[in-house]
């Protein structure tokens, strides 16, 4: 082998093995300037509920302060339908970085079970960015219902089989409280799916239907005198509404369930990416005047990491999968 043809080798030898170093710091260089340079326009936050739910209520109260911490305007899009799937599909096929779904949880913990056919695939499709807070579920009547307590409610419901109830859609949260109320308590209602909380609750408010599990927005109407508020579906009294009992105080355990909101991304959004807006929310989520405000809603700020985001949905799934189960609910 001639002297040059050596050099040429070695140099060879020498880049060959330069080559993963140099990949792992362009990498690491591209993260941090994807990173810092994001968000280069507005953020669009697409919202599953109608204006006026709980999810709404709480990213808008997150939206100012957030746009500042970006840099670039936030922007609310509401696109509610098919319990979160119109606006899950909707982010899952954005593609432009700067698009992330606000949803229950039960878009993924709920849905797969439930419907036949998914438009997109929650664990594949999305990506955990942050959990906004968890919600309490309030039961609530028609003030004009013959019955002033919640044990005088569930004889009502039992001797009178049509009556009706509503929820922000099939499968969500409230409905699974519906269903878990029917179970434990003997209740026999007629389910009645709205596109969101809000119309859900104006038609408890204008007797259209009997009753409905709401999240605290709707604590204002109970002091007002337009509904009857008769138990909280948690394991146990809360702040918001001390004189009010949890079912596990009439020997109705199995009815409690709380509601997650979260923010997903599309998957391949960068890791830098979810780091940087799952910052920014923990640390808006951690503010007393924010947390005081989630608190008059029934909402809990709860500013984690994306996985332990992803870990507590994985829990919740193996519950609300057994009640769809038990309660044969379809979307489709």
């Amino acid at each position: 082998m001639t002297t040059n043809t050596l050099g040429r080798h070695r140099r060879w030898a020498r880049a060959r093995m330069a080559a993963p170093l140099l990949a792992l710091l362009l990498c690491t260089a591209g993260g941090l300037t994807t990173a810092h340079a994001w968000p280069t326009k507005p953020v669009r936050l697409v919202v599953s509920f109608a204006p006026g739910g709980l999810a709404d209520v709480m990213v808008r109260l997150l939206q100012p302060q957030l746009a500042e911490a970006l840099g670039q305007p936030v922007l609310i899009d509401n696109r509610s339908g098919a319990s979160g799937n119109v606006a899950g599909d909707l982010v899952a096929r954005s593609g432009d970085g700067h698009s992330f779904l606000v949803a229950a949880s039960s878009v993924e913990s709920v849905n797969p079970s439930m419907f036949s056919r998914m438009p997109f695939d929650p664990a594949k499709d999305l990506v955990h960015v942050a959990l906004l807070a968890n919600t309490r579920l309030f039961l609530v009547a028609r003030p004009d219902l013959p019955s002033g307590d919640l044990s005088a409610f569930i004889h009502h419901a039992r001797s009178h089989p049509g009556m009706s109830y509503g929820s922000p859609g099939t499968g969500s949260t409230p409905h699974l409280a519906g269903e878990m109320l029917r179970q434990a308590a003997g209740v026999a209602a007629t389910h009645v799916p709205y596109r969101g909380a809000q119309p859900a609750l104006q038609a408890v408010l204008s007797g259209q239907i009997d009753y409905a599990f709401v999240p605290g927005t709707a604590l204002t109407w109970v002091r007002g005198g337009k509904l009857r508020l008769l138990a909280v579906a948690s394991a146990a009294r809360v702040p918001e509404a001390p004189d009010t009992p949890a079912f596990a105080e009439q020997g109705l355990g199995d009815v409690a369930v709380d509601t997650l909101f979260g923010v997903y991304g599309p998957a391949g959004t960068p890791p830098p990416v979810v780091e940087r807006l799952n910052g920014e929310i923990n640390r808006l989520l951690a503010q007393p005047s924010i947390k005081a405000r989630f608190a008059e809603l029934g909402a809990e700020p709860l500013p984690v990491t994306p996985a332990a985001f992803k870990a507590t949905v994985q829990a919740e799934t193996l519950r609300f999968a057994a009640v769809v189960k038990a309660a044969n609910i379809k979307a489709d």
